[in-house]
């Protein structure tokens, strides 16, 4: 899952970079409110982590405009601020949810869990593809009674694409969507992860769930009619 954190203190940027990136997501961090704002409209997220207060363009402002532009990523505002007009401003302005400085990581690891519980990804914990199961807030997977050990970076990748069953997704979607803007999209990197998977997922007397189209990308599907 891919996230984008949108804060100008740089240490609080980077204790949230860090923590999220050991949890397992791809996070990409802007500095300011134009610089986020630009990040938001360029890529596809899951979830936007906006704190109210920055240079150039504030947090409401840059919620605002993400909103005119429809996108509907779940975001998550940040604020020192704790009185009750300023929660209404932010929730009125779009925002999902709404987190005080100081704030304990774990707190804020379980609202971005909870907002990639809701709609449109997926309202349940559990993602299901045929007999593939991942349980989201304790990162197991099995297929039916068999527990399947995964990576960090497998992880992502395979939920990535249990979040979009039935979908043909591109070389470039995975890769961006799991290593943030740093991907370089000529890389085999995505093969290589997808090769991962397959030997894990997908043994031998197994239906196969993921499927290669061919100069498109990768599709998980208990179909298979896309192979």
């Amino acid at each position: 899952m891919r996230i984008l954190v949108v804060e100008d203190e740089s240490s609080i940027a980077n204790f949230i970079r860090q923590g999220l990136s050991e949890a397992g997501y791809a996070v990409d961090v802007a500095s300011d409110g134009q610089e986020g704002l630009a990040y938001a409209l360029a890529a596809e997220y899951d979830v936007l982590v906006l704190d109210i207060m920055l240079p150039y363009l504030d947090g409401l402002e840059v919620l605002r405009e993400t909103r005119r532009q429809g996108l509907k990523v779940p975001t998550l505002m940040l604020t020192a601020r704790d009185t009750v007009d300023d929660r209404v401003s932010g929730l009125d302005a779009g925002a999902d949810d709404y987190l005080v400085k100081p704030f304990a990581f774990p707190e804020l690891l379980a609202r971005i869990r909870a907002l990639l519980r809701r709609p449109p990804l997926q309202t349940g914990t559990t993602l299901i593809v045929g007999d593939l199961e991942m349980d989201t807030v304790v990162h197991q997977v099995r297929r039916q009674t068999r527990p399947i050990e995964l990576s960090p970076r497998e992880y992502a990748v395979l939920e990535y694409l249990m979040r979009h069953p039935n979908q043909v997704l591109t070389r470039t979607q995975i890769g961006e969507h799991v290593w943030n803007f740093d991907f370089y999209n000529e890389s085999n990197v995505v093969d290589v992860y997808i090769g991962y998977l397959r030997r894990k997922i997908d043994r031998a007397g197994d239906a196969p769930l993921i499927h290669t189209i061919r100069g498109v990308g990768y599709c998980i599907s208990e179909h298979g009619d896309h192979a």
